[in-house]
Parts: C-alpha cells; structure tokens; sequence
C-alpha cells in the first residue's frame, strides 16, 4: 500500500484546487492511503527557529516523512505559488541538509480561472520541487484553466472530460510511483 500525501496550494473555503486534487486522488488505486495535509496554519517558516523547532514544525516534517509520494495541486497568485504553499516546502526542507522531501516522487498540478490554467505557478512549483530533490512526474503537465466552468460552487469537479483526465492522469502517477519506489 502506498501512502500518498496531497497539499493544497489553496486555503480558501471551496478551492478549486482541491477539487482538483480530489479528481486526481479518485484515480488512485482503492488501498492507497491518503493523507490530506493542512498547511493553513503553519507558523511562518524562520531559521532562527531551526535549534528548537516549533512543535508544529516538527509534527508536519515527521508527516511529510511518513509518506511515500506526493499530489500538489496550486493555484496562481500574483504569478507564483501561495504563501500558504511555499511556507510548507520550506519548513520540511530545513534545517539545512535536513530535506524530508529529498527523493519522494511527486506530480504537480496548477489550475486556474483563467484559460492559462497556473501555467506559471506551476513552473515555479516544479523549480521548486526540483532543487528540493524531489522525482517530479513531468508528463503529462497538468495545467487546468477556466475551473470556474468545470467544477459546481463549492469547488468539485464536475465536469466529466476533467474528472477522466484527472484520474488516468492519476492512474499513471501511481505507475511512476511504484517505478520510483521500486
């Protein structure tokens, strides 16, 4: 059984992003197991900190530890990733040479209202990733734009096309997982 951890770039009640999120995880074999994470309230990562962490840092780099593999889905804010998000790859990757994400696969996915779908939040998520050591699954690349005319109110996922791409998408992640994970 592979334990996969999901981080929603998104706070916001009804995110969109974890509509998508869930599209994806509904692709996934029966018996993974599946952690969502809550980034929201994390204290602000500070390496003034890293000598006697707070307690909240700790329990979230031992959960990110316990997984094997990774789902992050973003929205674009100002062209980037969220605070929210980038808060939390930086307090499991330190205190330096302490990286608890080094050698985890991962697919990173971006969507948006608009028809770019986070196109560029995505690529400075992926650089991201990267540096961190991680086996980011390039193909396919999972930009969804215009998610407010695929998905109902409260974020889910509604539309059929999106929901079957999602979930193959998914179903070849856990291909690339196993791979990864040998």
């Amino acid at each position: 059984m592979t334990k996969y951890g999901v981080i929603v770039g998104s706070i916001r009640k009804n995110s969109y992003s974890l509509g998508v999120a869930e599209a994806l995880v509904a692709g996934l074999p029966a018996d993974a197991e599946v952690t969502y994470f809550d980034i929201a309230s994390l204290p602000l990562y500070n390496q003034d900190l890293d000598a006697n962490s707070p307690k909240e840092y700790e329990d979230f780099r031992k959960l990110v530890s316990e997984q094997d593999a990774f789902i992050i889905v973003t929205p674009e804010h100002n062209r980037s990733v969220p605070a929210a998000l980038k808060n939390a790859l930086d307090i499991a990757s330190r205190p330096w040479g302490q990286n608890v994400w080094a050698g985890k696969p991962v697919l990173p996915a971006s969507q948006s209202i608009a028809g770019l779908g986070g196109v560029v939040a995505h690529h400075v998520l992926r650089n991201t990733l990267d540096f961190l050591d991680m086996v980011v699954m390039h193909q396919p690349e999972l930009y969804i734009g215009n998610t407010m005319d695929l998905a109902d109110e409260g974020g889910k996922i509604t539309n059929e096309g999106t929901k079957k791409f999602l979930a193959e998408s998914a179903a070849q992640y856990n291909d690339f997982v196993l791979k990864v994970l040998g």
